[in-house]
């Protein structure tokens, strides 16, 4: 078969002469088109620079017309084939329930073998999950038996006095503990004796802490319920010779022997057995001898100056017998700040902390706790928490996920679980960025309603409220290591975050204001419609109030008794729900006030316009009136007595304002707080009267 795509097709008689017709320039390759790579702009932007674009369409069109050619002349030759298709198809539907039957049976054996590959799977990964545990167990118990031995071995070192078994603190069974092959060996008495008993001491309370920390991860297993009588003996043991050791360091005044056995009782995490031997071998009988007590029990020998002499003596014991442990439990430490750091300094330290990396640490907890509070902020609208409505504005609760969101965000920053003391600088500045971090996306305001801001009211109080008292003092205690001045900079940061927090509450209640004032102003554009009824009519003076007046205070009148019962909630004005309960009685009467001057203010300016046109509009007609006359001859001096349309306008206007500060007064405003919203409203009675 000769392809027709890449042959031309025989010329013309006509065209025996010139060029084929489907000739084309050198720069037009028809074959690029045919490529899986062509793309149309680097195709177009390579022609651009020498060939005009009329140029190139001309040519796309030529090629596109030759192609159409070539598919009708392809259709027209194998149309009778294409016509006869129809007639070969004879029974296809039998054909189809014949392939049906297998495929089906097919698919049931696939969904067989996959049911059985899925089960063999399951199977295969909790092997290998029982083989990791088992393999985990294993190495525990590695760990473990690895570590007793080595208290063995050391127990077994262990030189001991006889002097100290018998005093009987010790019962039989830490006496028998290591009765299998395990003995305490004897050796001379002196200060080679306390130094080792102390070095072998610290060693074996190291390992023993190593132990335990190996126990506490495999618990419930029975090779350690096995071991762990042994383990409890080997650490009675250990606290009884570390005990001796520690008073015969102590009545021998043994630097290294004291320092050794403080170690020791570090490791362990049993300082206070460390302070009660100190106690009761040191202090308890400085105290005895100093203030000796008869067979009566009263103080012997008590003079006129017996108790400043006591002082001193315990000043001197205290110098003498007890300055000296202070001093050795001190010597690992700084005692001052060029001591730290030049501790801090040391190759040693830099090493350590790379361990630790709290760089890394902050970044991930800034990551997921500012996290969390971006991911809820990024929100397109508030969401309620749905126990939030359980009460009567309840004060305990909040009501949107958002606020939730940043007080647990807040609180994070320093639970014992993540906050850390050398991070408290960034945790600090994570708090407060988070405090500042609701003066950011506001997307949510385009599809707010009026509860919204409700919600958003209560729970900026509660938040500031917790802020600037529980949540401060919780971080004050955490920082209670710090200096005072540290300690007055963060309470003075965290109490301005709070009061940033304050500051957002009147944007809040200017929006809801707001929106009351624009659906009264709906209602007060009535007002206007007061020129048209009166205007060139024959009515008489109005004798009551409009009846729009009646609706300007009424989305006021709504969320007022809203917020007072309850029960009329289901049946109130459509959009104000019990939200309004959340607010308290102080930014209700504040919501009540701003609005109610807000709606008189509109009100004043709308009537006041109202009428000065009036009074332009009668001043214009009765110049008009004044000139016909002067024309007709009349004489000027006579006058209407009658009551002009300007009159009836400003006494409509002074019924309706009138029933207004009726309506105000109804509302729980007092009169002396009328006075003072509405004086624009006063004048303007003031002026309507005088006509």
């Amino acid at each position: 078969m000769v392809d027709s795509m890449s042959t031309p097709p025989p010329r013309a008689a006509n065209d025996l002469f010139s060029d084929p017709l489907d000739t084309h320039p050198l720069w037009f390759k028809p074959n690029l088109f045919l490529s899986p790579t062509f793309d149309t702009e680097s195709y177009i932007s390579e022609l651009r620079t020498f060939v005009p674009f009329d140029t190139l369409r001309t040519e796309l069109q030529a090629h596109l017309a030759s192609l159409s050619h070539e598919l009708i002349d392809l259709i027209n030759r194998d149309y009778a084939d294409f016509v006869n298709l129809s007639t070969k198809l004879v029974d296809v539907d039998a054909a189809v329930v014949r392939m049906r039957a297998p495929l089906l049976e097919l698919r049931e054996k696939i969904e067989g073998f996959r049911g059985s590959l899925e089960g063999s799977l399951v199977a295969l990964r909790n092997g290998l999950q029982q083989r990791s545990e088992a393999a985990g167990r294993e190495r525990l118990y590695s760990c473990v038996c690895f570590v007793w031995l080595i208290v063995e071995k050391l127990i077994k070192e262990l030189p001991s006095v006889p002097a100290d078994w018998s005093n009987g603190d010790l019962s039989s069974s830490i006496k028998n503990a290591m009765s299998n092959g395990t003995s305490l060996q004897p050796v001379e008495s002196g200060t080679n004796l306390r130094e080792t008993q102390s070095m072998l001491l610290e060693r074996i309370a190291s390992e023993m802490n190593r132990l335990k920390f190996y126990m506490a991860h495999t618990q419930n297993l029975s090779f350690i319920e096995n071991m762990e009588k042994r383990i409890q003996s080997a650490s009675l043991l250990l606290d009884a010779s570390l005990g001796h050791c520690f008073v015969d360091g102590l009545e021998h005044r043994d630097e290294n022997a004291i320092y050794d056995c403080l170690r020791a009782y570090a490791a362990i995490d049993n300082t206070k057995s460390a302070e009660e031997i100190f106690r009761t071998t040191i202090v308890a009988p400085l105290i005895c001898k100093i203030f000796p007590h008869g067979p009566s029990g009263m103080v012997a020998g008590v003079s006129g100056d017996g108790l400043e002499n006591d002082y001193h003596q315990i000043k001197q014991c205290i110098q003498k017998d007890c300055k000296f442990l202070l001093e050795i439990s001190s010597a690992g430490y700084c005692p001052s700040r060029s001591s730290v750091a030049k501790f801090r300094g040391e190759v040693v330290y830099a090493e350590f902390m790379k361990q630790w990396n709290i760089g890394v640490y902050f970044s991930l907890r800034f990551q997921e706790i500012a996290g969390a509070l971006d991911s809820a902020l990024a929100a397109t609208s508030l969401v309620l928490i749905q126990n939030s409505h359980s009460g009567r504005g309840n004060l305990q609760d909040l009501s949107l996920k958002q606020s939730a969101t940043l007080l647990e965000s807040l609180r994070s920053c320093w639970r014992e679980d993540v906050h850390i003391l050398l991070c408290s600088d960034k945790f600090l500045r994570l708090s407060l960025q988070l405090l500042a971090s609701l003066s950011f996306g506001y997307e949510w305001a385009v599809s707010a309603v009026p509860d919204d801001f409700v919600y958003i009211i209560h729970d900026i109080t509660y938040v500031a409220t917790e802020v600037c008292g529980g949540y401060l003092d919780h971080v004050l205690q955490c920082l209670s290591s710090c200096s005072p001045d540290i300690l007055d900079l963060v309470k003075q940061s965290i109490l301005q975050g709070g009061k940033s927090l304050n500051d957002l509450a009147p944007l809040a209640i200017n929006a809801i204001i707001e929106v009351l004032v624009d659906k009264a102003v709906e209602d007060l554009r009535q007002v206007k419609g007061i020129t048209a009824t009166y205007r060139m009519t024959n009515k008489p003076l109005p004798l009551r109030h409009s009846p729009y007046v009646s609706g300007v205070l009424r989305p006021l009148k709504v969320s007022y008794l809203v917020a007072i019962f309850m029960d009329l909630i289901l049946q109130g004005f459509s959009g104000w729900g019990a939200s309004y309960t959340y607010l308290t009685k102080e930014t209700r009467s504040e919501l009540l006030l701003c609005a109610a001057t807000e709606i008189t203010g509109h009100y004043y300016e709308l009537a006041a316009e109202l009428v000065s046109v009036a009074r332009k509009t009668e001043s214009s007609l009765q110049r008009i009136r004044q000139g016909a006359q002067r024309r007709a001859g009349a004489s000027l001096d006579v006058s209407d007595q009658s009551v002009s349309d300007t009159d009836k306008i400003c006494m409509q206007l002074f019924l309706d304002i009138q029933e207004h500060g009726r309506n105000l007064i109804a509302l729980g405003i007092e009169q002396p707080t009328f006075q003072h919203i509405v004086p624009c409203g006063n004048v303007l009675l003031l002026q309507i009267s005088k006509v």
